[in-house]
């Protein structure tokens, strides 16, 4: 420390400074140097020399006066008061370095806030209210999770390009009820042929994008509908029913060559892009993202099926009529509105919602149609849940509870 520096000197250095000659400089240069270290540098005038707080600790050996033996006499006298001043100068070094280091940490105190932005303390608070929807099955080799989100994002995107125009108006032989008496039949097609749900859906797509493209005449309408859903029984199914199979249910109507020469006809108008984004698809991903249980699925697939029979809601997004059926069905079984999970991955929120839902209770409580009840047979059993017996809601109770939503 500087004051013991300092006291060696005034004790040591003093009695000796007169007797030190400039042979004993020439015979102990070591000593000598240590001696000169220890002095107190001072200016020519003698007046004490500015520096640095830590200048008496760090460079107290530079610009030191070789003096004679006659210097050191005229020095020493002062020497004491010098060493004196020094050890004051030391102390008082020593006292504000002691309160710097003391402050240091006041001052940069307030400045530690300031590393952790306010606006990410809320973040993790949103983080666990999107549910990984896939991460359960990710394992899984059939489920393909991994890819799962990147394909509906892809299908969300193939919306747009089939997105259906009027095309009822340029066609003069056919009418929205044959249409919808057509989509009844390819119903009970479907369930006796043990189809899947997805072949259904995509049949009825080929259909109307065929039809905007081509004027048909009534006599011609089963053919297509049969032959769509052959075409889609071979894009969907793992064993699908033979041309014979087609012909049959069609009561021999048609023959072999008529029904080949149809679905030729009908890849080639849609340029052998069949990959058509259906609502069935989106409705069994949604009710994932809500874990709803397999009678509140069966609900929702029922008021989306209805769908299919109606042109009206044949020109909706697929994506946004499967997530307004989920939303009805979560409705009328009191289990709650449309979460953040659903939010994120139908993007869709609750307020984009109602319209559609408000016209499918309409449907459900209002269908004109007696005579089209393969639907309404179909969801009547009780492998379905008998959802189709399901009591409608109140149109005015269900516009309050969305309204809260």
């Amino acid at each position: 420390m500087p004051s013991t520096r300092n006291a060696k000197m005034v004790t040591t250095k003093q009695p000796r400074a007169g007797k030190m000659g400039p042979a004993a400089e020439n015979a102990n240069p070591g000593k000598e140097e240590s001696c000169q270290a220890k002095r107190s540098p001072s200016s020519p005038q003698g007046a004490p020399k500015k520096r640095s707080a830590f200048g008496d600790i760090t460079n107290s050996h530079k610009n030191q006066v070789v003096a004679g033996k006659k210097e050191s006499v005229k020095v020493a006298p002062n020497k004491a008061h010098r060493a004196h001043a020094a050890l004051g100068v030391a102390k008082n070094n020593e006292i504000n370095l002691k309160k710097s280091i003391k402050k240091s940490p006041l001052t940069e105190a307030p400045a530690e806030p300031k590393e952790d932005p306010v606006p990410e303390e809320p973040v993790p608070a949103q983080v666990p209210a999107v549910e990984d929807i896939d991460k359960e099955q990710l394992g899984d080799p059939y489920a393909s999770a991994e890819y799962a989100k990147d394909i509906f994002e892809y299908m969300r995107g193939r919306e747009e390009k089939f997105i259906l125009p009027d095309y009822m108006e340029k066609q003069p032989d056919i009418s929205r009820d044959m249409r919808a008496i057509l989509v009844d039949w390819m119903v009970e097609v479907q369930e006796n042929f043990e189809l899947n749900h997805e072949t259904l859906y995509l049949a009825v797509k080929l259909v109307d994008h065929y039809l905007v493209e081509v004027v048909s005449m009534r006599d011609k309408l089963q053919l297509i509908g049969s032959t769509a859903i052959l075409i889609a029984s071979k894009f969907e199914e793992r064993c699908p029913p033979c041309v014979d199979d087609f012909l049959y249910i069609c009561d021999d109507a048609y023959k072999r060559e008529e029904l080949i020469a149809m679905e030729m006809s009908i890849l080639s108008t849609l340029k052998f892009d069949i990959n058509i984004p259906i609502a069935y698809r989106f409705l069994r991903r949604f009710a994932k993202c809500a874990r709803a249980t397999m009678e509140t699925l069966t609900l929702a697939r029922f008021l989306c099926e209805m769908t299919l029979q109606e042109y009206d809601y044949a020109r909706e997004s697929p994506s946004k009529l499967a997530a307004s059926c989920l939303l009805l069905a979560l409705t009328m079984k009191n289990l709650g509105g449309w979460t953040p999970t659903l939010e994120y991955y139908s993007g869709y929120c609750s307020q984009d919602l109602h319209p559609l839902v408000k016209r499918l209770n309409f449907l459900l409580t209002y269908q004109p149609r007696d005579k089209l009840k393969a639907v309404r047979t179909k969801y009547s059993h009780r492998v379905f849940f008998e959802v189709a017996k399901v009591t409608p809601m109140d149109m005015l109770k269900l516009e309050e509870i969305l309204k809260n939503c």
